[in-house]
Order: C-alpha cells, then structure tokens, then sequence
C-alpha cells in the first residue's frame, strides 16, 4: 500500500510554483483524487465570509489534506515551453547581477551564473558552484570542472559546444546542498536560461540537481541510466564529477550515461527511440 502523508495546503502551492518555475508542466495524480478535488472546489460555501467578520481572531491553524500521487491521471502546471517568451541569454545574466533574494548572496565573491554556448543543444546543470567556482566566477572549474571536461571529450564534445550551469548561483557554505528557499529563489533565473538557450537535452549532474529538476526524492543511483521526461525534451541524471572523484569505481556507471548521451546525438535527437 501507498504511503499517504499531510502536508498543508500552502506547502502544496509552494511545490508547484516551484515546480512550474522549473518548467515542469504535468503532475500525475489518481483520477479518484480529481474528482474529488473537482467536487470539494464545487461546494458552496455560503458561511465563509461571515465567519471571516465574527469568528474572533487567533493562531492561524494550519488546513492539512491528504495527497496520494499516482499515474492514473495528469494535471497541467502551466503552459509548455513553446507558449513562454525567450529574452537573451546576455539579459537573463544581467538581471542576476546583484542578486540579494537569499542569504547565499551574503557570502559569494562572485555570482557564478554560466558558461558555453548560448544556443546549444545540451545544457548541464549541477547543484551550485563550489570555491573555485566562487573565486573566477565561472562554474565546474575546479578539479571537478577538468573532470567534466574529460568526460565531455570522452565522447567528442568540448565544453564551448555545451552549456553548464547550476540550479544556485551563489555558493552554499562549505559546499552544502542548496536549502529549498535558496533553490527557490534562484530557480526563475534557470527558468529563464533554459527558456533562452532551448536545449533539446539536459543533463542533471548529481542527486540533488536531478532530485530538483524531477521533483523527486528517488536517488540518483536509481535515476541514472535513462533518460526522464523534461518540459518538452529529455533530462538525463548522471553522477557529478565531484562524487567521481571520490568514488572512481563509479565511472564506468558513468561513462553509460555518456555513451546513452552519444547515441542521442548521433540520433539527432530523436526521443521516440528510447522511449
């Protein structure tokens, strides 16, 4: 049996913000469960603005309900893709500097906002920059960066020919995963990167990109290997170099996921064949 849990309301708004801003479009939820959304959003509730001038005012308690996700049905988030306007990519870079809608804003030396081609058709994306990355400004820099770069001409691409970014522009403390408000804050700047580049491919490096793009907690062990849908293209999770680095016996997991990747290419993108 599912595994029912309650969370309120507004933590329900709060995820699917977040989720539309990352550009997903579709939720799947049981189609018992639309229609009693659908039933309890059609109930007159003649008493509410009355009570709202009477009732005598005190802690706000907060409204739980139950949410059981399923694959029965599929709710729209927001309109595709295509429907967003595009801005330049040099306008979105722009509109970050000086960026103060966190705490991680108080201690960088540098945004670290992207680096590559502004057209390409793979965009990578990690979960921030890290003290190097900090330092010049630019991410994947460090001995993480030249082991990604490694990887991408492992498989005949140059880092100029890519575009890599993070879901955080700002570096956490001490190399910690971003906290839900901080990837909140960011998450309309990368929003609007992939609006202005329009990969055909993305690739999440790491558990905590991949967990965030697919607004999922399964681990990226489990992730990895195949490719997700993504707005309208595809997301392939992969391990991060910094975790290869620490775990070298993973690299040939790794270097599966670079091949699959080839092969997507060498396809010319061509997503019926893998699905």
């Amino acid at each position: 049996m599912s595994k029912v849990s309650k969370i309120s309301l507004e933590q329900i708004v709060g995820h699917l913000e977040h989720a539309r801003a990352l550009g997903v479009t579709h939720l799947r939820v049981s189609a018992a469960e639309v229609r009693a959304a659908l039933v309890a959003a059609s109930r007159p509730r003649p008493m509410a603005a009355a009570a709202e001038h009477t009732a005598p005012r005190g802690p706000a308690k907060a409204v739980t309900t139950s949410v059981k996700v399923t694959q029965d049905a599929v709710l729209p988030l927001g309109p595709s893709e295509a429907e967003l306007p595009s801005e330049p990519l040099a306008a979105v870079e722009a509109a970050a500097q000086g960026c103060v809608k966190c705490r991680l804003s108080q201690g960088r030396t540098h945004i670290v906002f992207g680096d590559g081609d502004s057209q390409a058709s793979i965009v990578l994306i990690g979960e921030g920059p890290g003290f190097n990355e900090d330092q010049q400004g630019l991410p994947f820099v460090g001995r993480a960066g030249q082991l990604l770069n490694k990887m991408l001409q492992s498989i005949g691409l140059q880092r100029g020919e890519v575009y890599i970014c993070n879901i955080v522009k700002c570096r956490p403390p001490d190399n910690r995963v971003p906290l839900a408000d901080e990837v909140e804050a960011c998450a309309p700047y990368l929003e609007r990167q992939l609006r202005a580049i329009r990969p055909k491919l993305v690739v999440a490096l790491g558990g905590p990109a991949a967990q965030t793009l697919l607004r999922t907690r399964v681990g990226i062990t489990k992730l990895r290997g195949r490719f997700h849908s993504f707005r309208d293209i595809r997301l392939l999770p992969t391990f991060h170099p910094a975790f290869l680095l620490r775990n070298p016996n993973m690299k040939r997991e790794s270097w599966e996921d670079l091949k699959l990747m080839r092969r997507l290419i060498d396809s010319g993108f061509d997503y019926s064949q893998f699905d």
